[in-house]
C-alpha cells in the first residue's frame, strides 16, 4: 500500500511516501503555505499525484502524552485532508520527530538554507519509518 505522511508545519509542511511494500520511506518535498485551505488542496493534489492509499498526519503531543493546541489542530486538518481526499487518515505521534530530523542532518552535514529547506520532508520520511515500524510488527 502507498502511505503518505505528513509533518504539517505553520509555514512548512513535509511529505514522505513509501513504497508499495511498505518497506522503505523517501522524502517527497515541502510545502511552503500558511493558508490552511490552499495547503489542504495542495496536499490533497500531492497524495493524488504519489497514489497514496492512506495518510499519516504527525500528530504532536506534549511530552507528557496530552494533546495541545498544536495536536488539536493538526488532527482537525487532518480530518478534513482525509474527507477531501477521500482516504483514511492515521494520527501518528510524533513526539521528538523534528530533533531526530535535525541529528539525521548533522550526520549528514547538511546546513543552512539548504537545511531549512529540506528539515520537515525529513521529519515526514522519520514519522512514516515509525508508523511502518508498527505496522510491520502487528
Amino acid at each position: 500500500m502507498i502511505i503518505m505522511s505528513v509533518d504539517l508545519g505553520d509555514a512548512r509542511t513535509g511529505i514522505a511516501v513509501c513504497d508499495k511494500g511498505e518497506s522503505f520511506a523517501f522524502p517527497k518535498g515541502v510545502i511552503k503555505e500558511y493558508n490552511k485551505d490552499k495547503l489542504l488542496d495542495k496536499l490533497c493534489e500531492k497524495a493524488k499525484e504519489l497514489g497514496a492509499e492512506l495518510l499519516v498526519v504527525g500528530y504532536p503531543r506534549n511530552m507528557d502524552g496530552s494533546a495541545g493546541f498544536k495536536a488539536q489542530e493538526c488532527e482537525a486538518l487532518g480530518k478534513r485532508l482525509s474527507e477531501m481526499c477521500s482516504l483514511p487518515l492515521v494520527l501518528w505521534d510524533e513526539r521528538c520527530t523534528t530533533v531526530s530530523a535535525h541529528t539525521a542532518l548533522n550526520y549528514t552535514d547538511t546546513r543552512g538554507k539548504k537545511r531549512k529547506e529540506i528539515v520537515d520532508a525529513v521529519a515526514a520520511t522519520i514519522i512514516l519509518e515509525d508508523y511502518l515500524k508498527r505496522r510491520q510488527q502487528g
